[in-house]
């Protein structure tokens, strides 16, 4: 009697496996009716983070208990393992901010809602701007320039 053995082969490219067990969570504060912010959660997703959705009408007061300045705010806040991110901030930015775990900082943003950041793809449009690293007085730094 023969036997057949099958073999599949299955390629996949280490940026893209992640087990659910290895997902970074985190909750991300959202109106309901803004497109960009799914299309940025769409992007860590896709990164290896899951995000809970909480929408809400009026950001403002979670904006101001993160410590999210008017200077830096942007259309949706999140917050992971303790830290806030404001904005259109990329996976990659957040990834390496994580592993850094900054001492002195809270977070990262990304001012406005800047084309060409993750969200905010539009045809081949890349508008320079920076992500910022800020503490709880406020202050900012640059963390990293982007299209520049």
């Amino acid at each position: 009697m023969k036997r057949h053995v099958f073999i599949a082969i299955t390629l996949l490219t280490a940026s893209h496996v992640v087990l659910a067990s290895e997902m970074v969570r985190g909750t991300n504060y959202q109106s309901p009716y803004c497109g960009c912010c799914k299309d940025w959660v769409k992007h860590m997703e896709e990164n290896g983070f899951k995000l809970d959705i909480e929408y809400q009408q009026d950001l403002t007061p979670t904006k101001t208990k993160l410590g999210i300045r008017p200077a830096y705010a942007s259309c949706h806040t999140a917050q992971i393992q303790g830290y806030t991110f404001e904005g259109h901030v990329p996976a990659e930015e957040i990834k390496r901010f994580l592993a850094d775990k900054p001492a002195n900082l809270i977070g990262l943003a990304t001012p406005g809602m800047p084309m060409g950041s993750p969200g905010m793809e539009y045809n081949d449009q890349k508008d320079p701007y920076n992500v910022v690293a800020f503490d709880k007085d406020g202050n900012t730094q640059i963390w990293s320039r982007h299209h520049q």
